[in-house]
């Protein structure tokens, strides 16, 4: 049996897949928001967004985005997206922590913008898998003050031909999603197994 201690971890990302969020700003431009809280149930994905975000403030005005997943390659292009808001004026408490303002996110990170087939935020090229989705609730906790939990529904599904391996499945080993793991930037391990269910 493995031995414990009791801890108090200041952040609790305990690794999950990195998502370079694309939502429309206010004058039709599109805006990359890099979050680390995302989970899957069947067709709809749930997120997590920090209050005052600027993603947030777009998806509540503008219910659409892409939910695009870099893989591993790309965690100097995500770093690159971390220090930058779409926020003008940058809010004090961004400020604090570093952040600044920029308009072309795209341009900042070195990323190509693409149309959706079917919302009107535009999808990150570079990212070999990318859900468009629409957003059915967000809700903002009474227990947190500090991000809100957003419902989507995917509606349509691109997948970089490199990863698939038919009509309904992505090849898991051909796929490295990009982990974020308490701040650190980690790819897949080989293949250990699969479970039951797995059709491939």
């Amino acid at each position: 049996m493995t031995s414990h201690t009791t801890i108090q971890p200041k952040i609790l990302y305990y690794g999950t897949p990195v998502v370079l969020l694309t939502t429309e700003n206010e004058d039709g431009t599109t805006n990359i928001s890099p979050i680390s809280s995302s989970w899957a149930l069947g067709n709809y994905v749930i997120l997590g967004l920090g209050f005052g975000s600027h993603g947030l403030e777009n998806l509540r005005q503008r219910p659409e985005c892409v939910i695009n997943l870099p893989d591993a390659s790309m965690w100097q292009q995500v770093e690159a997206l971390a220090p930058l808001t779409g926020r003008n004026p940058v809010p004090d408490y961004k400020k604090e922590l570093g952040f600044r303002y920029e308009a072309d996110k795209f341009q900042a990170a070195n990323l190509t913008p693409v149309d959706s087939a079917i919302v009107r935020p535009k999808r990150v090229g570079e990212c070999p898998l990318q859900l468009e989705a629409v957003v059915r609730t967000i809700r903002f906790p009474e227990y947190a003050d500090m991000f809100a939990i957003l419902e989507t529904e995917v509606r349509h599904v691109h997948a970089a031909k490199q990863i698939v391996q038919s009509a309904h499945h992505v090849n898991p080993q051909a796929w490295n999603p990009l982990i974020y793991n308490f701040r650190h930037y980690f790819g897949l391990s080989d293949q250990l197994g699969k479970t039951y269910r797995s059709e491939t």
